[in-house]
């Protein structure tokens, strides 16, 4: 059971999959809300003390993009996208927005409440822990005040732009970041949209913190979207 008490608010029209997501979240014990409209949506959101954000983008009465780029106007809690639109552009336009997390329907409970715990996590570092300096998954820590990173104790030696990278994610951690947020982010807003330094770059750092840069353990990749640290 979850000992959480933050509360999750569902925006989501089909009363079918609102019933399922509810249904789900009873069990694991988390409080929730819901939504059948952004304007709804939007009501709760600045009356009740909501947590985490599960947005479906198909809303009778506007699109669910609207709400997120509203909401992030005001907001950092964490937005997990539950959507059928399944296109690439579709899942990095709304991660670019500034979703946390973009689930497909049809999807398992097993895996909506995975998202949601990471989601919470993700939450509990921003509150907790914002002058927080060394992050660690599993073997592998950074330490950002000292700019140092270690894996198995060991010092790894890592380039400024590896370190940059790998910086980056970990204090995105359990959150997919687009190619286009990363180059930005790394390289400047007037970088372009070239993936193929990000490509290499990636690599480079994979070769020196994964057992096996082909099958990662750290650093996965969203196909067609972007990279994740894990959240272990």
């Amino acid at each position: 059971m979850n000992d959480s008490h933050e509360i999750i608010l569902v925006v989501e029209d089909d009363r079918q999959i609102q019933n399922f997501i509810g249904f789900a979240l009873k069990q694991a014990g988390f409080p929730y809300l819901t939504a059948g409209t952004g304007q709804n949506a939007l009501s709760i959101l600045v009356s009740e003390p909501v947590s985490v954000l599960l947005l479906d983008l198909g809303l009778p009465d506007c699109d669910g993009m609207e709400i997120l780029q509203k909401v992030r106007q005001w907001s950092e809690m964490p937005i997990i996208v539950v959507s059928a639109r399944d296109q690439d552009k579709e899942k990095a336009a709304a991660l670019d927005a500034g979703a946390d997390d973009y689930l497909t329907k049809p999807f398992s409970a097993t895996e909506l409440l995975a998202r949601i715990r990471v989601a919470i996590r993700h939450l509990q570092r921003q509150g907790a822990n914002k002058t927080q300096a060394v992050y660690q998954v599993g073997d592998l820590k950074i330490d950002m005040e000292k700019h140092l990173t270690y894996l198995r104790g060991e010092e790894l030696h890592l380039t400024p732009m590896e370190y940059g990278l790998l910086s980056l994610l970990f204090k995105n951690c359990g959150k997919v970041l687009t190619t286009q947020f990363i180059l930005k982010e790394i390289w400047g807003i007037g970088y372009g949209s070239d993936t193929q330094a990000l490509r290499a770059l990636m690599a480079s750092l994979r070769r020196k913190i994964e057992e096996n840069p082909a099958k990662p353990r750290y650093i996965v990749t969203e196909i067609g979207v972007g990279y994740r640290m894990v959240d272990e």
